[in-house]
Protein backbone atom coordinates (compact mmCIF):
# COMPACT_ATOMS: atom_id res chain seq x y z
CA UNK A 1 0.00 0.00 0.00
CA UNK A 2 2.77 2.32 0.78
CA UNK A 3 4.58 1.73 -2.36
CA UNK A 4 1.23 2.59 -4.21
CA UNK A 5 1.19 5.57 -2.13
CA UNK A 6 5.09 6.55 -2.76
CA UNK A 7 4.66 5.92 -6.63
CA UNK A 8 1.13 8.14 -6.78
CA UNK A 9 2.99 11.05 -4.72
CA UNK A 10 6.24 10.44 -7.06
CA UNK A 11 4.29 11.02 -10.37
CA UNK A 12 2.13 14.41 -8.84
CA UNK A 13 5.61 15.77 -8.29
CA UNK A 14 6.73 14.83 -11.72
CA UNK A 15 3.43 16.12 -13.83
CA UNK A 16 3.07 19.65 -11.20
CA UNK A 17 7.15 20.75 -12.19
CA UNK A 18 6.88 20.27 -15.73
CA UNK A 19 4.34 22.89 -16.52
CA UNK A 20 6.61 25.03 -14.54
CA UNK A 21 9.26 24.03 -17.08
CA UNK A 22 7.34 24.86 -20.36
CA UNK A 23 6.22 28.20 -18.66
CA UNK A 24 9.80 28.87 -18.17
CA UNK A 25 10.48 28.29 -21.67
CA UNK A 26 7.90 30.30 -23.05
CA UNK A 27 9.19 32.83 -21.19
CA UNK A 28 12.87 32.66 -21.99
CA UNK A 29 11.61 32.03 -25.75
CA UNK A 30 9.29 36.01 -25.03
CA UNK A 31 12.26 38.00 -23.84
CA UNK A 32 14.73 36.75 -26.34
CA UNK A 33 12.02 37.75 -29.23
CA UNK A 34 11.92 41.19 -27.33
CA UNK A 35 15.45 41.41 -27.03
CA UNK A 36 15.61 40.44 -30.56
CA UNK A 37 12.93 43.22 -31.65
CA UNK A 38 14.88 45.67 -29.35
CA UNK A 39 18.53 45.22 -31.31
CA UNK A 40 16.40 45.58 -34.86
CA UNK A 41 14.79 48.44 -34.08
CA UNK A 42 18.20 50.42 -32.57
CA UNK A 43 20.33 49.82 -35.75
CA UNK A 44 18.01 49.94 -38.91
CA UNK A 45 21.15 49.66 -40.95
CA UNK A 46 22.34 46.40 -39.78
CA UNK A 47 19.54 44.68 -41.24
CA UNK A 48 18.53 46.88 -44.38
CA UNK A 49 20.89 46.35 -47.61
CA UNK A 50 20.69 47.69 -50.66
CA UNK A 51 22.18 47.27 -54.25
CA UNK A 52 21.65 48.76 -57.29
CA UNK A 53 22.10 49.08 -61.11
CA UNK A 54 23.16 52.96 -62.90
CA UNK A 55 22.69 53.90 -66.60
CA UNK A 56 22.36 56.82 -68.42
CA UNK A 57 19.56 58.14 -69.69
CA UNK A 58 18.89 60.82 -72.71
CA UNK A 59 19.18 63.83 -71.01
CA UNK A 60 22.39 62.95 -68.95
CA UNK A 61 20.93 61.72 -65.82
CA UNK A 62 22.11 59.03 -64.00
CA UNK A 63 19.02 56.60 -63.36
CA UNK A 64 19.68 54.62 -60.31
CA UNK A 65 17.92 51.15 -60.29
CA UNK A 66 17.90 49.35 -56.58
CA UNK A 67 16.78 47.19 -54.59
CA UNK A 68 16.38 47.02 -50.18
CA UNK A 69 16.62 43.75 -48.63
CA UNK A 70 15.72 43.15 -44.95
CA UNK A 71 17.25 40.84 -43.20
CA UNK A 72 15.21 41.54 -39.61
CA UNK A 73 13.02 38.43 -38.29
CA UNK A 74 10.42 40.79 -36.41
CA UNK A 75 10.36 44.79 -37.44
CA UNK A 76 9.14 46.80 -40.56
CA UNK A 77 10.98 49.40 -41.24
CA UNK A 78 9.95 52.39 -43.49
CA UNK A 79 11.43 55.83 -45.05
CA UNK A 80 14.71 54.21 -45.97
CA UNK A 81 17.45 56.90 -45.89
CA UNK A 82 20.46 56.01 -48.37
CA UNK A 83 23.43 57.83 -49.30
CA UNK A 84 24.49 57.89 -53.17
CA UNK A 85 28.25 58.51 -53.47
CA UNK A 86 29.63 59.36 -56.85
CA UNK A 87 33.21 58.49 -57.33
CA UNK A 88 36.04 59.35 -60.31
CA UNK A 89 37.72 56.61 -62.36
CA UNK A 90 40.46 56.61 -59.92
CA UNK A 91 38.18 56.24 -57.05
CA UNK A 92 37.82 60.20 -55.36
CA UNK A 93 34.87 60.86 -54.23
CA UNK A 94 33.07 64.14 -56.44
CA UNK A 95 29.77 63.82 -54.75
CA UNK A 96 27.61 62.17 -52.34
CA UNK A 97 23.71 62.82 -52.16
CA UNK A 98 21.34 61.80 -49.41
CA UNK A 99 17.96 60.06 -50.62
CA UNK A 100 14.63 58.48 -49.31
CA UNK A 101 13.27 55.99 -50.02
CA UNK A 102 9.18 56.29 -49.10
CA UNK A 103 8.11 52.27 -48.42
CA UNK A 104 7.53 49.84 -45.70
CA UNK A 105 10.27 46.74 -45.67
CA UNK A 106 8.90 43.92 -44.09
CA UNK A 107 10.73 41.55 -42.38
CA UNK A 108 12.87 38.75 -44.76
CA UNK A 109 11.45 40.53 -47.81
CA UNK A 110 12.79 43.39 -50.31
CA UNK A 111 11.52 46.69 -52.07
CA UNK A 112 12.30 48.48 -55.54
CA UNK A 113 13.50 51.33 -55.57
CA UNK A 114 14.35 54.39 -58.48
CA UNK A 115 15.70 57.34 -58.42
CA UNK A 116 17.64 59.89 -61.30
CA UNK A 117 20.81 62.44 -60.72
CA UNK A 118 22.59 65.13 -62.58
CA UNK A 119 25.73 63.49 -61.67
CA UNK A 120 29.31 65.33 -61.79
CA UNK A 121 31.25 65.45 -64.86
CA UNK A 122 33.97 62.61 -64.76
CA UNK A 123 32.07 60.40 -62.67
CA UNK A 124 32.84 56.78 -62.95
CA UNK A 125 30.84 54.60 -60.69
CA UNK A 126 28.28 54.90 -58.21
CA UNK A 127 27.49 53.27 -54.39
CA UNK A 128 24.74 53.11 -51.98
CA UNK A 129 24.84 52.66 -48.14
CA UNK A 130 21.96 52.09 -46.17
CA UNK A 131 21.93 54.90 -43.47
CA UNK A 132 18.83 54.98 -41.38
CA UNK A 133 14.73 53.70 -41.64
CA UNK A 134 11.46 54.91 -39.14
CA UNK A 135 9.94 52.23 -37.31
Amino acid sequence: MTRYFTAALILLLMSCSGNSTETKDKDKYQKSQESMEEVEQKNPQRFLSAKIDTKKNLLGQTVVKGTITSTAKIVSFKDVSITLRFFSKTGALLEEDQDTVFETVSPGSSVKFKTKYFAPKDSDSVSVTVTGAKL
